[in-house]
C-alpha cells in the first residue's frame, strides 16, 4: 500500500472537511442533547454524492472506493460521530450487501435510490438472545405461496425508524441454525412492520437506535436476499466491511479529540503561561497523535485492500479493534487535558467521549474481533 492519495481523494475530503464543519458542526450539541435526528444532513450528502461513493454509476453511485469511503466517513465522525454511522450503517451494511448479493432487480430497485441518497438503509441482526451470537436468533420467516411470512423482534438498530430499506435476516429453518439464516429485503411501511421503542443511550445520540418488530410481515419472494440459507455468510460478509466504517468513525472521533485537545492547551493559561507549555500535556498529546497515526494507516490499509479486491476481513477486525481502544483512550486524555472544563457540556470532548464508547461494542464487540483475528491468525 502506497501512502499516497489521488486528486480526487484529497478534493472530496476537502469538500466533506467543509460540509462537516459548515453543515454538521454547528448542531452537533443541540442534536446530542436533543437525541434528534436531522435527515436534512443525509439529503445534502446524498446531492454531494457521498451516500454511494464505491458504488458505479449504474446504480446511482460516486465511483470511487472504499478508501475515499473511510475517509469520508472520518471527516463527518471528526465533528459528529452520529452523523458518521449513519452513513456507515447505510453504505458498508445494507448498500453492500445488495450490491454484492442482489439482484440485478434488487440493484435497480433498492441499490439506486440508496446510492442516489435518496433512501436511508438499516440493517438488522441482532435480537435479545443474539447478539455476537447471530446463530441464536429467533425471528423467524416462513414461506408462504409467494411471500415470507417474519415474525419476531430486532433489537438496537441503527437507523431504525428513519430508514426505508431494512436488511433482515430471519431463520427459514430453525432446526439448522447458522445454515437456516436467511436475509430479507424489507421496506418501510410493510404491513405487520412495527416500530418498537426508541433506546436512550450514553452517547451516539443524534443517530436512531430502534426496536423493530415483526407480526405476521409479508414479504415478496423476490425480496429475498441471495439464496436461501445464505443468511448468515451475507452477515458476517457485510460485518467485515463494517469494521471498516466503524474504524473510520473511531478515527474521526479521536482526531475531533485531539483537535479541540491542541486547540485549548494553545489557548488557555494555567499558572500564568499556556498549559500546552507544561511537557506532562505536551507529552499526553504526542500519544494520542502517535495512537491516531497508527490507527489511520490500520484503517486505511484496511480500506485500501478493499478496493483492490484483496481479502481485508482480518485486517477489519484489526483496525476496527485498535481505532476504537485509541479512539476512548485518546477522549479520556481529552477529557484530562480538558480539567473540569472537559467534564462539561461547554466543551466537545465530553461528547467525543460519550460516543467513543460504543465503537468498542458494536459491528462485533471488541472480544469477538480479537477472537475473530486469533482464529485467522491460527488457522493460517
Amino acid at each position: 500500500m502506497h501512502v499516497s492519495y489521488t486528486d480526487e481523494q484529497n478534493l472530496i475530503r476537502t469538500m466533506v472537511r467543509d460540509f462537516a464543519i459548515n453543515e454538521v458542526e454547528p448542531t452537533a450539541a443541540q442534536r446530542d442533547e436533543e437525541e434528534r435526528f436531522d435527515r436534512n444532513l443525509f439529503d445534502k450528502m446524498g446531492k454531494l454524492g457521498l451516500t454511494g461513493i464505491p458504488w458505479p454509476t449504474a446504480y446511482g453511485g460516486l465511483a470511487s472506493d472504499f478508501l475515499t469511503y473511510a475517509m469520508v466517513i472520518e471527516e463527518l465522525s471528526r465533528v459528529c460521530g452520529s452523523t458518521g454511522v449513519m452513513l456507515s450503517v447505510h453504505t458498508s451494511l445494507v448498500s453492500w450487501a445488495i450490491y454484492k448479493y442482489g439482484t440485478e432487480e434488487q440493484k435497480q430497485k433498492f441499490l439506486r435510490p440508496l446510492a442516489e441518497g435518496k433512501k436511508l438503509g438499516a440493517y438488522s441482526l441482532t435480537e435479545s438472545g443474539s447478539g455476537s451470537d447471530a446463530g441464536a436468533m429467533r425471528t423467524t420467516a416462513i414461506k408462504d405461496g409467494d411471500r415470507y411470512v417474519l415474525n419476531g423482534s430486532k433489537l438496537f438498530v441503527t437507523n431504525g425508524g428513519e430508514a426505508e430499506v431494512y436488511i433482515i435476516f430471519a431463520m427459514t429453518d430453525l432446526q439448522q441454525r447458522q445454515k437456516g439464516c436467511s436475509a430479507f429485503i424489507v421496506e418501510k411501511g410493510a404491513a405487520g412492520f412495527i416500530f418498537g421503542s426508541k433506546e436512550k443511550k450514553l452517547g451516539i445520540r443524534s443517530s436512531p437506535t430502534m426496536e423493530l418488530r415483526f407480526e405476521n410481515c409479508r414479504v415478496p419472494v423476490e425480496n429475498l436476499l441471495g439464496p436461501e440459507g445464505d443468511g448468515f455468510r451475507i452477515a458476517m460478509k457485510s460485518l467485515d466491511g463494517g469494521r471498516i466504517g466503524i474504524a473510520a468513525q473511531a478515527l474521526g472521533i479521536a482526531q475531533g479529540a485531539l483537535d479541540a485537545s491542541i486547540a485549548y492547551a494553545k489557548e488557555r493559561n494555567q499558572l500564568g503561561k499556556p498549559i500546552g507549555g507544561q511537557q506532562t500535556i505536551a507529552f499526553r498529546i504526542a500519544d494520542m497523535a502517535t495512537h491516531i497515526e497508527a490507527a489511520r494507516l490500520l484503517t486505511y490499509q484496511a480500506a485500501w485492500r478493499e478496493s483492490k479486491g484483496l481479502t481485508y476481513g482480518k485486517q477489519a477486525a484489526i483496525a476496527k479493534l485498535f481505532a476504537s481502544d485509541t479512539a476512548v483512550q485518546v477522549c479520556i486524555e481529552a477529557v484530562q487535558i480538558f480539567g473540569d472544563d472537559g467534564y462539561t457540556k461547554d466543551f466537545p470532548v465530553e461528547r467525543f467521549l460519550r460516543d467513543a464508547k460504543v465503537t468498542q461494542i458494536y459491528e462485533g464487540t471488541n472480544e469477538i474481533q480479537r477472537i475473530v483475528i486469533s482464529r485467522m491468525l491460527l488457522a493460517d
